[in-house]
């Protein structure tokens, strides 16, 4: 038993001796899409690939994960991005070339059906959500 819990007990020793000044302060930010690539058809039950192209406001912003939102047929998608604020040398310069990535959506409709594909691009100047949007059909 007391070889049990000393298992138990180093590990967070170890844990909270950690030292917080080396890890990264990270957000994570929304960003907008600027342009979609999306191929003729799209089949139902399989992976279809769908290019999505967004703006690297500085170096510091990092491609995290697709968000995704289903509501009935409409998918609603925007880009997260992982934002460093501590790059090692605290400062993020503007991208001045190759500041636009692309990554690829791996978009899977269940069913044969028609969907709506809206893609968070941004808002507008009294802070409304705009979308570029697009309807497909699976087949």
């Amino acid at each position: 038993m007391k070889k049990f819990l000393l298992l138990l007990i180093v590990p967070l020793f170890h844990v909270s001796c950690s030292n917080d000044s080396e890890s990264e302060d990270v957000t994570l930010e929304l960003l907008p899409v600027s342009e979609v690539e999306i191929p003729g058809n799209i089949n139902a039950g399989k992976d279809n690939s769908i290019k999505v192209r967004f703006v690297r406001p500085t170096e510091c912003y990092s491609f995290n994960k697709f968000y995704f939102e289903m509501s009935s047929s409409t998918r609603t998608i925007a880009v997260e991005s992982k934002v460093a604020h501590n790059n090692g040398n605290g400062n993020c310069r503007p991208l001045t070339s190759n500041n636009i990535s692309t990554e690829v959506l791996k978009f899977h409709p269940e069913t044969t059906g028609n969907y709506k594909l809206k893609f968070w691009k941004g808002k507008d100047t009294n802070g409304n959500d705009l979308f570029l949007t697009y309807d497909v059909t699976a087949q």
